[in-house]
Parts: structure tokens; sequence; C-alpha cells
């Protein structure tokens, strides 16, 4: 079984499309839509199930519509509305030195703050303005974070954890 360590976010699943079990995916950008790969993870219950791809067709460059093996009809593949979709890390790796692939590489890693307290983990990234943002969760509790180097002390990818000194007030509700 893969660990969710090994994996990425590369998009969410939409509604079914026609009555023959294709489901949208809309991806977090289109080099993640591009990456060739025979099936994808889908978070369920908090466990990534493989499903493999029987056809693959682009909508936009960030949506296409996937046909997963054993889904047969549209009952089938609305049960798989709304879910996270992962690709494995070693996968993604090929996008290395991508503009926009960066940030998402550090989601999983738990965040530390300049005194050495936790702050949560990596989620998601938000890429969607101008300013990225880590989106953490630490319980409950959701916080947004800059993506940004300057914030950025240390990164320790064997322990995937981010030292970051972060300026006063910030975390403050």
């Amino acid at each position: 079984m893969i660990s969710p360590q090994e994996i990425i976010q590369v998009g969410r699943t939409q509604k079914p499309y026609g009555i023959k079990g294709e489901i949208n995916i809309i991806f977090i950008n289109a080099e993640y839509a591009e990456l060739d790969s025979e099936y994808y993870f889908l978070m369920i219950e908090n466990i990534p199930v493989p499903f493999f791809i029987e056809d693959f067709t682009f909508s936009t460059d960030v949506t296409a519509r996937v046909k997963f093996e054993n889904i047969i009809d549209e009952k089938d593949a609305s049960k798989y509305t709304n879910l996270d979709v992962y690709m494995p890390r070693e996968t993604v790796k090929q996008l290395e030195g991508s503009e926009t692939s960066g940030w998402s590489n550090f989601i999983g890693f738990k965040v530390v703050g300049g005194d050495g307290e936790f702050i949560g983990i990596i989620s998601s990234v938000d890429e969607s303005t101008i300013n990225t943002l880590f989106i953490l969760h630490n319980g409950e509790k959701e916080i947004l974070i800059p993506a940004t180097e300057d914030f950025i002390t240390a990164i320790d990818e064997e322990e995937k954890t981010i030292d970051m000194n972060l300026p006063e007030g910030l975390l403050e509700e």
C-alpha cells in the first residue's frame, strides 16, 4: 500500500460526464494534466485508492474526462465526485524545474515556527492568486500561510519538515 507521503495532489474529481461512467477531473495546473500515467489515486476515507485509466480526453488545458476501469455507468461514477486526485511523487518529479509545480511538492510536510512550535501540516497549495498560499491543518483548524522563500528558514526533506520564521500577528485569529 502506498503512503500519503509518496503521492501528491494533482486535481479533484467533479461530476460524471455522460452515461458511460466518465468522470470530469479539474487539475491544479495544465502541467499535471499532461503527465502520462496509467492510474490516479483517489482519496477515499483518507486512504489513497488506485484507479486505472481506460480512456482520457482533454476538455480544456486543466480539465479532462476520464474513464476508469470498472466504473461502468453514471451511477457508479457519481460515487466518486468531489474527491482529491493524486499521482505518485516520482511521476510528478518529471516536472522539476517547472515554476507551477514547486510548492505542491511540499504537501504533507509539517510546518514549524521559528520558536520550534508545530503550526500544522500542509494539506494543499492555493496557486489561484498572485500570492501562492500553503493551506495547513492543525486538528480542525485551517491556517493559510503565504508560500514564500522569505519566510522559509530550513527544509528537511527526509523528515518532511519546513521551518518558517513568520511575521508577528500572521497566525493570530
